[in-house]
């Protein structure tokens, strides 16, 4: 008898699972914005997504719409989602524009941070946040250090 990996092969071993009213779309947006590309798709019941899984380099994200009779349910069921996404993209000012001009809002516009990245934060439309990043800037632990106390006044 063989023995099957529990890790699939070609899988990290943590996935985010997004839930979304409108998976279709919200695909489209994480594929043309983010520079996902889709590795699999399962349809539902019709105009539904059961399932997909989305690629950027080597993470996987997995996107489904709502099914409230699982107890599935998106961001504003809940007035919000409490965690966020962050993704490292080339261009984080190009990024963060094609998620503004794609219906996202900005929650933190594009900066350069005191560890080495330039970073954002939108809110796409259907409720999830995603922290965008380009890293700038490679810091030493002590350079770090010491800038996180200047930022944070001592």
């Amino acid at each position: 008898m063989s023995k099957t990996d529990p890790i699939p092969a070609g899988y990290p071993h943590v996935n985010p699972n997004l839930c979304v009213d409108g998976a279709g779309d919200a695909i489209e947006f994480y594929t043309g914005v983010f520079g996902f590309t889709e590795r699999m798709r399962m349809e539902g019941p019709p105009g539904k997504v059961a399932h997909c899984e989305l690629q950027l380099g080597d993470s996987i994200v997995m996107v489904a719409d709502e099914f409230p009779d699982m107890g599935f349910f998106a961001p504003p069921k809940y007035g919000g989602s409490p965690q966020s996404l962050m993704i490292y993209v080339p261009d984080v000012d190009a990024v963060h524009q094609a998620a503004l001009d794609a219906g996202a809002t900005s929650v933190r516009e594009p900066e350069n941070q005191f560890y080495g990245d330039r970073s954002a934060t939108v809110k796409d439309p259907w409720g999830h946040s995603w922290t965008l990043a380009t890293h700038v800037e490679d810091v030493s632990p002590e350079e770090m250090e010491r800038r996180m106390a200047a930022w944070g006044g001592g």
